[in-house]
């Protein structure tokens, strides 16, 4: 066991575990007596690898950093975290319920600077609730999100007892994306033809992923496919689905042993696989963290780490997967600066605190195979950043062009003020590719 709360959080599980600058950092459901209405709260707790020791960030047990708001939507219930990082912002999507016995879940949305201290967005409202597309015996609803970070778009996978193309048990992950972290505009859903472009995020849920119930999903560069871990007999089944969900192109893998409810894959801080130090081209490190029972049947929970390597990957076997593979990555350049991978090239960064806010995972030490990527501009302290209304912010590199980024926290830490622009000047000047995937 590698985690579990205080004494009285006797069930732990639905783990959304992420390697952030140094750190694993570890959200789950549990429940802490004083920590807000009775239910289901959200815990935390942190530690130097995934084997633990974790605890909370005092240093103490693991502390409830999100709880139920009564009156509305999650009054009693928050559960099944799922985090990402993009720029400076965390994103912690999650499962609400009003009540023990109220029908039909729902997914909400809250957001953090340090992902401990939490904010509800969207108004405390839901951002997804149950399509009703039919009526089943399993009335759970919407819920068990798990979201990854890709080319722009926040991909949200998740239960939906009451969609169309779920089992006849109500069991099916569905997936929706937009380039809002709220869903609230621009979605498309996944259907039998692919993305299409849908009007809400309650639109008939016409294609399921996996049959199955609280999954997790990750993208991994070096295979170029999204993976999904979901529970079968024999332990945390991996199925591989091509970046479009058209095929699947590798064979599923089992990682054994028990469990009794879960998996979290170990991510990345935008939800993609991070790389193995120790061969980053020919091998993938998958791990799992999930609730298994510590006594017999019925017994308290706690978490526990379970993995494996795939082998003979072939990351680096040609520029393409090279750049797949260490897409979002940054690492100390040899000018004492770092190096950040983005669209297949190199960026110098000049500051390293910037650099890991705009990377998904931070190495200490460049792999050679790196280098075989163009370094093509340079971030230097205090560029110019520019603001425009309806397109966001963006800085100007070296090369003369507008580097979009996610937020205004990473241009404030790396000491550049954001001129306002018009939304005409902003279209009409060069850019380059997102400096976050």
């Amino acid at each position: 066991m590698i985690a579990a709360g205080g004494a009285d959080a006797v069930y732990n599980y639905g783990p959304s575990v992420m390697l952030d600058r140094g750190q694993t950092r570890m959200w789950w459901c549990s429940q802490y007596g004083g920590a807000g209405p009775a239910g289901d709260d959200i815990l935390y707790a942190q530690g130097q690898s995934i084997d633990g020791p974790f605890t909370g960030p005092d240093g103490g047990i693991p502390a409830a950093v999100f709880s139920g708001a009564p009156g509305n939507f999650d009054g009693m219930h928050t559960c099944d975290p799922s985090v990402l990082r993009v720029g400076t912002t965390y994103y912690l999507y999650y499962t609400g319920a009003a009540g023990d016995h109220a029908l039909g879940n729902s997914i909400g949305l809250a957001t953090s600077t340090d992902g401990v201290h939490w904010t509800r967005a969207a108004g405390g409202k839901p951002i997804l609730g149950p399509s009703h597309d039919v009526h089943r015996a399993n009335v759970y609803g919407a819920g068990q999100p798990s979201a990854v970070y890709l080319d722009g778009w926040f991909y949200l996978m998740f239960t939906d007892t009451t969609g169309r193309a779920a089992a006849w048990n109500g069991a099916g992950q569905f997936v929706l994306r937009s380039r809002d972290p709220a869903f609230s505009a621009g979605v498309e859903a996944l259907d039998v033809g692919g993305f299409v472009p849908v009007a809400s995020t309650s639109a008939p849920r016409g294609r399921s992923v996996v049959e199955g119930f609280s999954a997790d999903l990750m993208w991994v560069g070096a295979l170029d496919a999204f993976v999904v871990a979901h529970e079968t007999d024999a332990g945390t089944t991996l199925t591989f689905w091509t970046a479009d969900f058209t095929e699947n192109p590798y064979r599923p893998v089992v990682i054994p042993g028990p469990w009794r409810e879960g998996p979290g894959l170990v991510r990345r801080a935008d939800g993609h696989a991070p790389l193995s130090s120790a061969d980053p081209c020919g091998r993938v490190p998958f791990d799992v963290v999930r609730a298994t029972e510590l006594g017999g049947a019925g017994a308290p929970t706690g978490l526990r780490h379970f993995g494996l390597d795939l082998l003979d990957g072939q990351a680096c076997a040609n520029p393409a997967r090279l750049a797949a593979t260490f897409d979002g990555v940054t690492m100390p350049s040899p000018e004492r600066t770092m190096d950040l991978v983005r669209a297949g090239q190199r960026i110098r960064v000049d500051r390293r605190g910037v650099a890991a806010a705009l990377a998904g995972e931070l190495l200490e030490q460049a792999p050679p195979e790196v280098a075989r990527l163009p370094l093509a501009t340079r971030l230097r302290s205090g560029a110019e950043a520019v603001q425009a209304p309806g397109r966001g912010q963006a800085l100007r590199l070296d090369d003369g062009r507008l580097w979009p980024v996610p937020d205004l926290g990473v241009v404030a830490g790396n000491d550049s003020q954001a001129n306002a622009v018009t939304a005409a000047q902003w279209d009409g000047a060069p850019r380059g590719p997102s400096l976050v995937g």
